[in-house]
């Protein structure tokens, strides 16, 4: 072999190695390229599965919060319409109640009331104050009763209240009182829809 064969397989040689080596050396930043670009997508894939996960919590609670606030409206014109409809009711029972009043019966419920309330007094001393309007009544009351009873100085809706001072009680039977109880415990019992606890 001449030498200029040898320099020439020589050069083949180099030529050959160096494009291997170059073409591992590309490879191997490919390679290394794709790795990135794949750890890239991963990580931004990530991100925006956080970002979407922090958006979601975030409408949930503000959907949340726009319901507790419109629950509280719904509660505040709920509670404001049964207030509303107890009073028209508490004012319709105060209308029955006036009608009662012109009847026997409310003479009868008188005269039962002072009997109760004498019983209660055994033989101690016995105040009876019935309403101002009531007045024509009293003539017959303490008739039927022999007990003294006066008008009181205000109006309490009809009834009775009598006093035994010497047991310091009251006993407390006109209407005032007794509707202003019934209000102050009445509350309205709502059945849900579908509820068949009843049928």
């Amino acid at each position: 072999m001449t030498t200029e064969e040898k320099l020439q397989h020589f050069l083949s040689f180099c030529m050959e190695d160096s494009r291997a080596r170059s073409q591992k050396m590309l490879d191997d930043y490919m390679d290394a390229l794709e790795k990135t670009l794949d750890e890239h997508k991963k990580e931004a894939v990530h991100r925006a599965d956080m970002q979407l996960q922090i958006e979601k919590d975030r409408i949930k609670r503000d959907i949340n919060k726009q319901l507790a606030v419109e629950e509280l409206k719904i509660r505040r014109e709920l509670s404001q319409k049964h207030e509303e409809l107890k009073d028209m009711l508490f004012v319709e029972l105060r209308n029955e109640l006036a009608a009662f009043m012109e009847t026997n019966e409310y003479q009868l419920l008188l005269e039962r009331q002072v009997k109760q309330a004498k019983e209660l007094a055994g033989g101690e001393e016995l105040l009876i104050y019935i309403d101002p309007v009531d007045a024509d009544k009293i003539p017959r009351l303490s008739m039927h009763n022999s007990v003294t009873i006066k008008p009181s100085e205000y109006s309490f809706g009809g009834g009775t209240r009598a006093v035994i001072p010497s047991k310091n009680i009251l006993i407390d039977n006109s209407f005032d009182t007794k509707v202003e109880e019934a209000k102050h415990h009445f509350t309205f019992h709502l059945e849900e829809k579908g509820d068949k606890s009843n049928g």
